[in-house]
């Protein structure tokens, strides 16, 4: 078996469409741009992954909303000059020979093929950009070579009931797949089930009826890529891997640690919450392994009289007598006096609004009250929040009371908007003094 280089694959990371289900939150933002864990955005978890293992050519593929993406990987993913690795940006773009943007996942990395043209680079690894795991990819780039495989899709086991929005598939008893549906019918469902205990020469120990789902993540080699991609068919999962199933080998390779795909407001409300455990699922604390970001340089958050129960707390927040329960606190958050937030993901804010001038009155004992009031955003005095997301740099006014909404039915209104009932409060959005939701 001859090994796969980590150092010869490239990696093509995919910035999703226009990420409707995860509305308000990419009205004018890309999905792998929306923060995560009050200091992270989507991004970071593929691109940290590449980086730890070993594959430092990356290429993110961007369309809808891009540009704080855009901002976020140049400020973030900066490499040694004297070497030749690098994070670059495809950005959908018109050309004299088409003027369309792209038309679905295989017709964007069609389109950017040319850009792999290195003939050192053997393989091609496509990533999706708003999903959270952690993944040596080189083990994917093993299997790939092990099975002598044309493409290898990694997989998860799921409940047929968790799998209906994915890609699902059925393997032969060399790990050969030999059937793929996306988003399968309640009847296809039933075709593709299988016995967990029938997965164990996978390594997989589960018990009872599952499905093996596609994770969006696969292996390829270059040459089968661009065999697969000299068509006219639009979307990975839709056409390219069904295709590539009848005309190509095709394996699997397994993976059962964490991995959440974020693609509605339900999971990715959940997966932040999930987070503040004192053992999460998904670990930001592996030193060897990290996950990396944009460097704020951010001081310490001040903190006074405040009572916090799991919960996550980021840089350069102020908080003051309030008390904070299973939630994600963002960057330069400000919480008031006598506010309660409980299952709450807070975003925080995109910088301070507080002034040198601001800083010199309060240090001289001019203002009456504390720093955090000489800025109108964040959360007001003696306000009741619960099961709702506050995007970046909201406005929350004195003695306003959100409440959970679970049950109810989905609402857009000026301010504010209801999905799965979860309250979201949209980017730079203000709740008046007083307002009940």
């Amino acid at each position: 078996m001859q090994q796969i280089d980590p150092r010869r694959t490239y990696a093509l990371i995919l910035g999703g469409g226009a990420g409707k289900r995860l509305f308000p939150l990419t009205t004018d933002r890309a999905k792998p741009a929306v923060p995560l864990a009050g200091k992270y955005r989507l991004i970071d978890v593929p691109i940290s992954n590449c980086i730890n293992s070993n594959i430092t050519h990356i290429f993110v593929l961007t369309q809808y909303n891009s540009k704080s993406l855009h901002r976020h990987i140049q400020q973030t993913y900066h490499f040694d000059r004297f070497s030749r690795d690098f994070v670059d940006i495809l950005a959908a773009e018109q050309t004299m020979g088409n003027m369309e943007w792209y038309q679905g996942t295989a017709d964007a990395v069609r389109r950017n093929l040319w850009h792999l043209n290195d003939p050192n680079f053997s393989h091609v690894l496509v990533l999706s950009g708003d999903q959270i795991y952690r993944m040596d990819l080189r083990n994917i780039l093993d299997t790939h070579a092990r099975t002598e495989a044309d493409v290898t899709l990694a997989v998860t086991p799921k409940r047929p009931e968790e799998a209906r929005e994915f890609g699902v598939l059925k393997i032969n008893a060399q790990f050969q797949v030999i059937d793929f549906i996306e988003k399968p019918t309640p009847a296809q469902m039933e075709e593709l089930v299988i016995r967990g205990e029938d997965l164990a020469p996978l390594g997989i120990s589960v018990h009872g009826p599952v499905v093996l789902a596609s994770m969006g993540i696969y292996a390829f080699a270059k040459d089968r890529l661009q065999t697969a991609l000299d068509t006219q068919m639009e979307d990975f999962g839709k056409h390219i891997i069904p295709w590539c199933v009848q005309h190509m080998r095709v394996f699997v390779h397994p993976f059962l640690g964490y991995w959440e795909d974020v693609g509605t407001i339900r999971s990715y409300f959940q997966a932040n919450l999930d987070l503040t455990s004192w053992a999460p699922s998904f670990n930001f604390y592996n030193e060897a392994e990290p996950v990396y970001s944009h460097p704020r340089f951010l001081p310490n958050s001040m903190l006074d009289e405040v009572l916090i129960s799991r919960s996550m707390i980021s840089d350069g927040c102020f908080i003051r007598e309030a008390v904070i329960k299973h939630s994600a606190i963002g960057v330069r958050s400000v919480i008031r006096r006598g506010s309660i937030l409980d299952e709450v993901v807070m975003l925080g804010q995109d910088h301070y609004d507080i002034t040198n001038d601001c800083l010199t009155l309060v240090s001289a004992g001019v203002c009456q009250d504390d720093i955090m009031d000489l800025s109108p955003r964040g959360v007001g005095q003696r306000c009741r929040i619960s099961h709702a997301i506050l995007d970046k740099n909201t406005a929350i006014g004195d003695d306003v009371v959100i409440s959970d909404h679970t049950g109810q039915p989905d609402e857009d209104h000026e301010n504010y908007y209801v999905r799965d009932g979860i309250v979201i409060v949209p980017k730079n959005g203000v709740i008046p003094s007083g307002t009940i939701i």
